[in-house]
């Protein structure tokens, strides 16, 4: 694992065993089982989107919608299995309909040329309004299947199921971006996209394939917070884009495209979820649970244009 471990990682790495020191002495409680797997569970729904995350943005995209579709994803889940009894027809009926966000979404960015941060903005908002059409109130579990509150609540050998459904997943993206013809494609279409296409890359085949995957992949996180809260609720993700592109940025993805790491991303995550479990371990407002991110993503930001300056 340590040779993924490049400069920026190196200095997210010792800043998050600095602050987890700080909280440990600041409050003892912060390393019990119970605290750990309390940040592990919240760290792996923003993971699993935000391996999604790195590709779209390391080929020079964005995806501002996915928390308007994780929260629709807990109303459509909730509501099929309730009607169906049905696991598979509940998880299918995610796929299709995150399948569809995410074709949308890519084609609009590359047949109506649209610029990815317009368009996922408007299908946030396409979103944020149609969930409320499709249920006026929150939907409640009524099928009780013993296995859906187990994906969200359950654990394996003292693990959450949540973090096994994440480490499950972490490999494909590891090899992907580190090993693959195609993890090289994402890349060479975010740091030059005329000649990645002279070079015979279709852009806007793989662009389409980064809006997909990452659609796909907050079906899968939406599954996961639905059975962590039992119901489906219309604004249960309500910042959640906010949360991915932040940590995805502090991680050392570059905003403008070129360059990504899932270990830089996972750093990230911790991060802030770390921050937002001390928050609450000192007992300061709750609210500084989004101003933070917000810091980090202006600050993100403008180191990412420090470097792309500096490498001129």
């Amino acid at each position: 694992m340590l040779k993924y471990f490049k400069s920026n990682e190196s200095i997210l790495f010792f800043l998050l065993i600095i602050l987890c020191i700080f909280l440990s002495f600041y409050n003892p409680q912060f390393y019990s089982i119970q605290n750990i797997n309390s940040i592990l569970r919240s760290s792996s729904t923003v993971m699993i989107v935000a391996f999604g995350m790195t590709i779209l943005l390391t080929s020079g995209e964005v995806d501002l919608s996915v928390g308007a579709l994780m929260s629709f994803v807990t109303v459509i889940v909730m509501d099929v299995i309730n009607i169906s009894g049905s696991l598979f027809l509940g998880f299918l009926a995610v796929f299709i309909f995150c399948l569809m966000i995410g074709l949308i979404n890519g084609l609009v960015r590359t047949m109506l040329n649209v610029n990815s941060l317009i368009a996922t903005l408007a299908m946030m908002l396409i979103l944020q309004g149609s969930v409320y059409i499709y249920s006026m109130a929150a939907i409640y579990n009524t099928h009780l299947l013993p296995f859906f509150t187990f994906i969200g609540q359950g654990f394996v050998f003292k693990i959450p199921m949540p973090v096994i459904i994440m480490l499950f997943i972490l490999p494909f993206f590891i090899f992907l971006l580190n090993y693959t013809k195609y993890g090289r494609y994402f890349t060479a279409i975010g740091s030059n996209p005329s000649s990645s296409s002279l070079s015979g890359i279709n852009n806007n085949k793989f662009k389409i394939l980064g809006f997909v995957i990452t659609s796909l992949l907050v079906g899968v996180a939406g599954i996961i917070l639905a059975s962590l809260m039992d119901t489906g609720q219309q604004g249960s993700a309500k910042g959640f884009e906010l949360i991915v592109i932040a940590a995805v940025l502090l991680g050392g993805t570059s905003f403008k495209g070129g360059s990504g790491t899932v270990i830089g991303t996972i750093l990230g995550i911790l991060i802030l979820k770390v921050i937002d479990n001390g928050i609450i371990l000192m007992r300061i407002p709750q609210e500084f649970q989004l101003v933070v991110p917000g810091v980090i993503l202006i600050l993100a930001v403008y180191f990412d244009t420090l470097r792309k300056e500096k490498n001129v």
